[in-house]
């Protein structure tokens, strides 16, 4: 079974940045695509920022060149660069990847989550 825990959330003054983190463990032949996304009080869950095995990313117009995606596919590890932050980006970060599982299973999963307030 995937895992995925994410770390690096907290609090910040707005202007400030955060680096998160997300790393999968379990049984992994092939991780496809990583993903952040964030569900701020009230709303729906959004995507932030995507990152193919392939190099590509993808980002949401709101943190476009505020917010870097990357990542260490030999560590199965994902990381997201927010920079500038401001009180809207208040959320909870959610981790997310697809890929192919030991078993050789297609699987999707997400992580549980981690807080990131911007005080203003």
């Amino acid at each position: 079974q995937v895992q995925l825990v994410e770390s690096g959330g907290g609090l910040v003054q707005a202007g400030g940045s955060l680096r998160l983190s997300c790393a999968a463990s379990g049984s992994i032949f092939k991780l496809d695509n990583f993903g952040w996304y964030r569900q701020a009080p009230g709303k729906q869950r959004e995507l932030v920022a995507t990152a193919s095995l392939g190099g590509s990313t993808n980002y949401a117009d709101s943190v476009k060149g505020r917010f870097t995606i990357s990542r260490d596919n030999a560590k199965n590890t994902m990381y997201l660069q927010m920079n500038t932050l401001s009180p809207e980006d208040t959320a909870v970060y959610y981790c997310n990847a697809d890929g192919i599982s030991g078993a050789y299973r297609r699987f999707v999963q997400w992580g549980r989550g981690t807080m990131v307030t911007v005080s203003s």
